[in-house]
């Protein structure tokens, strides 16, 4: 079990960062200049690209931009640790490196100041979505993971783009609770993990759940996405807030 030093660390998750995206990543870089400088920790838990084709692709101009500010945020103290998403599961340690950030599984449980934190994507408790989580144990295994890298990249890039318009279409025509976390994947991951706290991504429904569990208080906090103002949770030795993403003043951040 990992164990942050004390002070705050951030939260953040579902960036989906992309060229065609300028504000959510010039936000996001603000963030890392602002908010994040000086945090004991940064944890990304998922889906920073709005899709990830390989380290072999970390060249193109937004992956090159992340790398730089990222790594100027470790070069300055700042831990920054990463969790693939379910649109950046391909993202290894080469890209890993160059930013300077530690990968991390999915589940991974810190001692967050004195509280047993449990870390995931947040897509592993969606468990009524079954035609998701069939495509996610696919894509996990390491096997599938070979041989897309294997690949040319322009079939990646295609290949990735189908997927996100699959993914849209049948958000469509799927039912809003299945695609929440399932309550009983939420207890059996609290009890699996020992954990009296749980921080995720994935369902873009930002809030702080309480709950008992065994006779134990337990909390869930659910990270917001950054397709609108963004936003991040701060932790420290008093407990977590959910705060908005600062808004860069005009002109005064660039994403180039």
């Amino acid at each position: 079990m990992s164990k942050p030093a004390q002070g705050r660390t951030l939260f953040i998750a579902d960036l989906h960062l992309a060229e065609e995206r300028p504000q959510a990543s010039g936000r996001f870089f603000h963030f890392l200049e602002t908010v994040a400088a000086g945090a004991d920790a940064l944890y990304i838990l998922g889906d920073l690209f709005e899709y990830w084709a390989g380290d072999d692709d970390a060249g193109s101009p937004l992956a090159r931009r992340a790398a730089e500010r990222i790594s100027a945020l470790t070069a300055a103290g700042t831990a920054v640790c990463f969790m693939h998403g379910n649109r950046d599961f391909l993202l290894a340690q080469r890209y890993a490196g160059a930013c300077g950030m530690r990968l991390l599984d999915d589940p991974t449980i810190v001692d967050l100041y004195g509280t047993p934190t449990l870390l995931l994507h947040g897509d592993s408790l969606c468990t009524d979505d079954r035609g998701y989580q069939r495509f996610r144990k696919l894509t996990r295994q390491p096997l599938i993971r070979g041989a897309l890298l294997a690949l040319p990249l322009g079939w990646r890039h295609a290949m990735a783009r189908s997927a996100r318009a699959g993914s849209e279409r049948a958000k469509r025509g799927k039912a809003s609770a299945i695609m929440d976390v399932n309550p009983e994947a939420v207890a059996a991951a609290f009890r699996q993990s020992g954990a009296v706290r749980m921080i995720h991504g994935h369902t873009h429904r930002p809030a702080r759940h309480a709950l008992a569990l065994d006779g134990l208080a337990r909390e869930r906090w659910v990270l917001p996405d950054w397709y609108g103002a963004g936003g991040y949770l701060s932790c420290g030795a008093q407990g977590c807030e959910l705060l908005p993403a600062p808004s860069p003043a005009s002109g005064s951040v660039k994403d180039s």
